[in-house]
């Protein structure tokens, strides 16, 4: 059976060539890069220089890297893995994914027997590549443009929503608050929300991710949910985006101002294939100093 590490290597995009890639739900705009062929082994070939792209690239172009971030040793083996396992089994529920990027986690949960899936985000090139992804293997997985601050009203309630670093991209708590206020009524009533997002306790000055194929750092600004951060994925060339890092309690009473109960806070463990692959003593540095935290919670 096709694992999810092998399909998020093969829908990478073709080994040695030149892709456009756009980090999921941000909008930042997108840069060219390489996609080699030992990413999935957490090395890189020397490629150009970053650049920005224009608005006229054909979407068939943009986003098909982005999958590429999911090879890199801190999501292939414990973000990824450990994401799946929180939400477990999907088997004839309704899949809501807010922040679907490329539709990574909306196609994976259909495979493990999702009924209805439907993704967001806010990137209109990034759900064309969802939708391309689609058309070429089809799921029967649905995707939308659409900013979940805004988010209409939808045709149905879901049983279980997704929200991958959706939180923090949003500016202030009141946009926090809508943006849990209208997952909260997306869901259906018992729902479960599953949230992945930076660890508010993460400290700067402690053990870096780098090795683990991620650098993060302050910028020095500050907006009302917590400190601005520059996260750099390590490959070659770097790609890095700006977000926010809310505070602990920002994320609990936002979702409890919404509606939402049970709020449990989920740690990112290593999976088994990473001990082997790596060694026990190689994630001792995650270990100490975690860069992410998941949080689960009921409508």
């Amino acid at each position: 059976m096709t694992t999810s590490c092998q399909r998020m290597n093969a829908e990478a995009g073709r080994p040695g060539t030149f892709v456009q890639y756009l980090i999921q739900g941000a909008g930042y705009g997108c840069v060219k890069m390489p996609v080699p062929s030992g990413a999935h082994r957490g090395h890189t070939a020397n490629g150009r220089r970053a650049i920005r792209c224009r608005p006229s690239v054909p979407s068939d172009e943009i986003g098909e890297a982005y999958e590429g971030f999911k090879a890199l040793p801190l999501e292939q083996y414990a973000v990824v893995p450990g994401f799946l396992a929180m939400v477990g089994d999907v088997r004839g529920r309704s899949v809501l994914d807010l922040a679907s990027g490329t539709g990574f986690y909306s196609r994976e949960f259909k495979r493990r027997g999702a009924g209805d899936v439907l993704g967001i985000d806010i990137s209109g090139e990034m759900v064309a590549v969802a939708q391309q992804l689609e058309e070429r293997n089809p799921l029967g997985v649905r995707y939308e443009v659409g900013d979940v601050s805004e988010l209409r009203p939808l045709e149905h309630r879901f049983d279980v929503g997704l929200a991958v670093q959706l939180l923090s991209y949003a500016q202030d708590i009141a946009t926090t608050e809508r943006m849990c206020g209208n997952a909260h009524r997306s869901l259906n009533p018992g729902g479960e929300f599953f949230v992945l997002n930076q660890s508010p306790d993460f400290r700067f000055d402690g053990p870096s991710p780098d090795k683990y194929g991620f650098r993060s750092e302050l910028t020095g600004e500050e907006v009302e949910t917590g400190p601005r951060v520059r996260i750099t994925a390590l490959l070659d060339p770097p790609v890095s985006f700006i977000a926010n890092r809310p505070r602990r309690e920002v994320y609990e009473d936002c979702l409890k101002a919404a509606g939402f109960s049970e709020i449990t806070w989920v740690p990112v463990e290593v999976s088994e294939a990473g001990v082997r692959a790596f060694g026990a003593d190689f994630w001792a540095d995650f270990h100490a100093n975690p860069p992410l935290e998941m949080l689960r919670c009921r409508a």
